[in-house]
């Protein structure tokens, strides 16, 4: 749903080749009566319309229709519209004007694909239900019958374990795209997240974490700083040691926007308590609610040392960088005041024991440039551009065009990039 033409004219040339039913309409109204009288899969719909902007119109639709999956196209600007859409709207992905037509192209099959599985996860659970039921009329039959029934049952068990795999995935790759944000706005030189959810990782594999907390910690790694989102870029590039004033109550309060921004959707709640917490202190005197010793939850505590660590090097929390044996050094300080004094020695521990670039290696990984590629390695990080952009996410198997787009992009960027895989496919990597 636009309401300029040409950019109406600019979506349908783009998915002309892929064999969609493509209806339009120029505004909200319209298209609410275009849906009371047919089923659709999938809305794109723009930021800024007349009569009813594009985050009421995608609530109207969520209320209405909460399966029709739902993309918002928006400028950079609309940071209040964005947000809105993701509250209200409870949008599947959304995307900035100017788009890039191949990165459009694949977030509208990956958004069908979804709709498609969720789809087939409803029709799976419907017959798991018939199927108990008949189960219950043969329990007083032949004990054959009933072992033949359990078999076609583990069957569907396995089939709804693959399609909850894939929507786990699905927000995996969401997170990580929401993470990247964050890195327009911010020099290469301080970008931190992709190094916070490194030593975040690291420690979950060495101490052995469950699977669970893992995937929890390393989405709210990634997603730790975006209540930072809303920062004019002045107060973003300064250390926090210099802040004053209104700039250092806003500081104060971006662990709780996060948190709130991300507590909406349900596979991130956990995440977003991560977050809300990681600014708390040892010893009760932290933000936002002075949380203090085991009252703050494990995961936030695991994440503050993490990010101190990697922002100590950035320049994020004091004027000078600090050297890693500095920032070490400093963590070991503050334990019992700041941090937990027994994880922090853990964590210290870890830290020194290995190098900068193994804190997420495995034997299986090779660092490539992109002409060494072949079809059938496994992205074993995410590659991002120099502008913070992702272009691969970790778990994705390369296939010949996958690997002829990055060369492409690399050279249309002037840049040269290394690409960290496991040479082989390895289940377990998109975890």
């Amino acid at each position: 749903m636009d309401d300029e033409v040409n950019v109406v004219s600019a979506l349908r040339r783009l998915l002309r080749s892929e064999n969609y039913q493509i209806d339009v309409a120029s505004d909200g109204i319209q298209a609410l009566e275009l849906m009371e009288g047919q089923e659709y899969d999938l809305i794109i719909s723009d930021a800024r319309m007349p009569v009813m902007d594009g985050p009421t119109f995608l609530a109207r639709v969520q209320e209405r229709w909460p399966s029709c999956m739902r993309i918002l196209l928006t400028g950079y600007a609309d940071l209040t519209m964005t947000v809105k859409a993701i509250n209200e709207g409870h949008i599947y992905r959304y995307i900035s004007k100017p788009w890039n037509d191949d990165e459009l192209r694949i977030m509208v099959r990956q958004a069908l694909q979804y709709r498609h599985l969720e789809r087939e996860r409803l029709r799976l659970l419907e017959l798991t239900r018939e199927q108990n039921d008949q189960l219950k009329e043969l329990n007083a039959t032949l004990e054959q019958r009933v072992l033949d029934r359990t078999a076609e049952l583990k069957q569907t068990a396995d089939w709804l374990d693959l399609a909850y795999a894939d929507l786990k995935k699905s927000y995996v790759t969401a997170t990580q795209v929401f993470s990247s944000l964050m890195n327009f706005r911010i020099s290469k030189d301080r970008q931190t997240n992709s190094q916070v959810v490194a030593v975040v990782s690291a420690y979950c594999r060495h101490h052995k974490l469950s699977e669970r907390v893992s995937n929890d910690l390393a989405m709210a790694a990634a997603l730790y700083n975006v209540g930072k989102l809303t920062w004019d870029e002045n107060l973003l590039n300064q250390p926090a040691d210099l802040l004053r004033d209104r700039d250092k109550v806003k500081y104060a309060k971006y662990p709780e926007l996060g948190a709130s921004l991300l507590m909406t959707l349900e596979p991130l709640q956990e995440a977003a308590r991560i977050i809300k917490h990681h600014q708390e202190r040892w010893d009760g005197a932290g933000i936002p609610d002075g949380l203090s010793k085991e009252e703050i939850p494990f995961g936030s505590r695991l994440l503050r040392l993490a990010v101190d660590f990697v922002e100590f090097q950035k320049g994020g929390i004091l004027s000078r960088k600090l050297g890693r044996d500095e920032a070490l050094s400093v963590l070991e300080k503050y334990a019992d005041r700041l941090y937990d004094p027994e994880l922090s020695k853990t964590f210290v521990a870890l830290c020194r024991e290995i190098t900068p670039d193994a804190l997420a290696e495995d034997p299986r990984m090779s660092s490539l440039d992109t002409r060494r590629l072949e079809p059938g390695m496994v992205i074993a990080r995410n590659l991002l551009s120099d502008r913070g952009l992702l272009l691969l996410n970790e778990g994705k198997e390369l296939t010949r065009e996958l690997i002829e787009r990055v060369r492409t992009f690399e050279s249309s960027e002037g840049s040269s990039y290394s690409v960290v895989v496991y040479r082989q496919a390895h289940s377990g990597t998109a975890n």
